[in-house]
């Protein structure tokens, strides 16, 4: 009997999973003390890397501003100099401002927030100045719990590489792509989207290091020869 195509779409999405968490191990993402702090990490990390983000939590913890009420009550322009080390700082600022603002409508409790359900949070998410699509899934899986998939530019890359390129480039399509042929475990996609991004950053890169690739095998890009690059 011949497999269907949502099938065989499974059965490689699961092969590259196991490859990657036999490469690299288990990511433990997000790393923060709290939903809030996932949040407010989720905002800040558009547009820049990770050890920026980093530096910014730091100064938001030492000034006792990770929090709801303080963010509120900080001056924009104070709270733009504690985050200054993200990039587009003032853009972000308002975000961070946007945000808190409506959590006040919820007494500050994520909880509360949190409990609707999926599709209307998000769409609740995405009403608020400055959260996109990648933006709110990521506060959906990784601060709620909520079992979606987060689209970035590395699982567009790797996808396109290993010949796995849904009908359309829009985000809910890729977001399809994994959703339809996955079964809605958050602890599935949490894991796999932060091997997607280790793999991306690390070895999948726009100029891809091909030599050792744990998906070399299954890669389209890499059985062409061309691009292939080594350290």
């Amino acid at each position: 009997m011949m497999m269907s195509a949502r099938s065989q779409t499974e059965q490689r999405l699961l092969e590259i999973y196991q490859r990657l968490l036999s490469r690299y191990g288990p990511q433990n993402w997000w790393p923060a003390d709290d939903p809030f702090e996932v949040v407010v990490g989720a905002i800040l990390t558009q547009a820049t890397s990770w050890k920026n983000v980093e530096k910014a939590i730091f100064n938001l913890k030492k000034a006792d501003a990770l929090r709801p009420a303080a963010l509120r009550e900080l001056e924009l322009e104070r709270l733009s100099q504690l985050i200054y080390s993200c990039g587009f700082y003032k853009a972000k600022a308002l975000k961070l401002k946007a945000f808190v603002n409506h959590l006040a409508d919820y007494e500050d409790d994520l909880k509360r927030l949190f409990s609707q359900d999926m599709t209307q949070l998000r769409q609740e998410l995405l009403s608020l100045y400055g959260i996109g699509e990648e933006t709110a899934d990521s506060i959906l899986l990784y601060a709620a719990n909520k079992p979606i998939f987060v689209i970035d530019a590395y699982t567009r890359r790797i996808l396109g590489r290993l010949g796995l390129l849904p009908q359309t480039s829009s985000y809910s399509t890729f977001q399809a792509l994994f959703i339809e042929s996955l079964p809605p475990d958050v602890s599935l996609y949490n894991e796999y989207h932060a091997l997607l991004v280790r793999h991306g950053k690390e070895t999948c890169r726009r100029l891809p290091l091909c030599q050792g690739c744990c998906l070399k095998s299954l890669c389209s890009l890499a059985a062409t020869g061309n691009q292939v690059f080594t350290k």
